[in-house]
């Protein structure tokens, strides 16, 4: 078993190699989202908006393009040959939940890289995902963080053990992918002509759900996921939740690792087309934490999208409405958006709940660049 030492390091190495975040970034999505809620105008002002996205977001994938050179130029030849695989369905659907390391994905692993490398590869996680608090990147590092936890308990876990792959060959004209993840992590960010054309599947998990470092610090990654869940569950009547109650019991994620695909042929649950405006408006803000894993103009575009869609979605749920209990399990259903969360029996702290997600889309799964 590793020393605790080795996992105080490993957490020391990913804190070192941070930088900060720029606020102009969380300024946009102000601007993003108040265009979205002005989309039925259809005007010149509307044109102009639409422009005005799409320069952000070519902006946004220029800067992932050139953090992932940065990164690349760091690398020796094999290392890059570590890195730069095809884009294949066979590389783009090796992704796990397990602490399976580079048998069950492809990339090169962070705890080989020098504090130089680490640091490189942190810009690009940091350029195509999300800024905001408790998502995006924080959130993404808070699941690393996680995992040194429990290699101070349990063998096989740890920061170091993630990979980071690109698939196809990183450009602004060209189809390509971000694939990064480990254990109860799997980010796959798909870009095209230089635009962000797919931003799922997104797993993530966390186990232990919270904990306090040695500074007194409290971190709960997925506690802004769960409680929009519970905000979106508890707005609704008693009639409501019994429409929305599932027959079946969930002990994980439906449609996970290796499940591409597979979605249920038919909707269930509750119709949100037939919930007031206020509770419609919490089910977006508990489908946002999801969508913020990619970059902010990105994120906003993909909510705009999924508000618009908001009639033909459905929520569901298993188990009991606190998210506290073993198959308790959470469903958003649209017509693009799936998510799920599901509450399961921990397996290090085997006292305690741990929590499985996904966020994936009906169409734009790896990009769409593949039929399952």
């Amino acid at each position: 078993m590793p020393s605790n030492n080795t996992h105080r390091r490993s957490i020391h190495r990913w804190k070192r190699a941070g930088m900060a975040f720029s606020a102009a970034t969380a300024l946009f999505v102000g601007a993003a989202y108040a265009a979205t809620a002005n989309a039925t105008n259809v005007d010149s002002s509307t044109s102009a908006t639409e422009s005005s996205t799409s320069t952000e977001s070519a902006t946004a994938v220029s800067d992932v393009v050139t953090a992932a050179n940065a990164f690349l130029a760091t690398l020796d030849d094999d290392q890059q040959a570590e890195v730069l695989l095809d884009f294949t369905e066979e590389n783009a659907t090796a992704w796990s939940n397990l602490p399976c390391g580079s048998t069950c994905r492809p990339g090169i692993q962070l705890g080989s890289l020098t504090d130089e490398q680490l640091t490189a590869a942190k810009a690009v996680l940091k350029a195509a995902t999300g800024t905001g608090t408790g998502t995006g990147y924080d959130q993404i590092s808070q699941i690393l963080a996680a995992d040194d936890v429990l290699g101070e308990t349990a063998s096989g876990y740890s920061s170091d053990i993630y990979f980071l792959a690109f698939l196809g060959t990183p450009s602004t004209d060209g189809t390509w992918q971000v694939h990064f993840g480990g254990h109860h992590l799997a980010v796959n960010l798909t870009y095209k002509d230089g635009e962000a054309e797919g931003i799922s599947p997104f797993f993530i998990g966390v186990e232990p759900t919270s904990w306090t470092d040695d500074d007194g610090t409290t971190y709960a990654p997925l506690s802004g996921m769960r409680d929009g869940l519970l905000d979106m569950l508890g707005s609704l009547s008693t009639t409501e939740l019994s429409e929305a109650k599932l027959s079946a019991t969930y002990s994980d994620v439906l449609v996970g690792p290796g499940e591409d695909g597979d979605f249920p042929e038919t909707k269930e649950g509750l119709a949100v087309g037939e919930l007031t405006d206020d509770q419609q408006e919490l089910v977006l803000n508990a489908i946002a934490p999801w969508v913020e894993v990619a970059d902010d103009t990105t994120a906003a575009s993909v909510l705009s999208t999924y508000k618009s869609e908001l009639d033909e979605t459905y929520i569901s749920y298993s188990g009991g409405t606190d998210l506290d209990s073993t198959s308790d399990y959470v469903r958003i259903d649209g017509p693009g958006v799936w998510i799920e969360f599901v509450c399961q029996n921990g397996l290090v702290y085997q006292n305690q709940i741990h929590y499985h997600t996904i966020f994936r889309d009906h169409n734009t799964d790896y990009g769409g660049e593949f039929t399952f």
